[in-house]
């Protein structure tokens, strides 16, 4: 039987902790901030918890 792959896009963008929660960065922080507010800029800086259900999905991508 072959292995199976980790997607390679999956494993960039998520992290999982050791309590097994999926983290994201959050969208909207890489580009075109001159006209974002400082107060939207900084409520976009950190990490994130995926929800539930697409933690499920992320996981399975992940092969944890």
């Amino acid at each position: 039987m072959p292995k199976n792959k980790t997607h390679s896009g999956s494993k960039k963008r998520f992290k999982i902790t050791g309590s097994g929660k999926v983290l994201r960065e959050r969208a909207g922080k890489r580009h075109l901030l001159e006209h974002k507010s400082s107060q939207l800029t900084r409520r976009l800086t950190g990490n994130a918890e995926m929800a539930p259900a697409d933690a499920k999905k992320i996981k399975k991508l992940l092969g944890k």
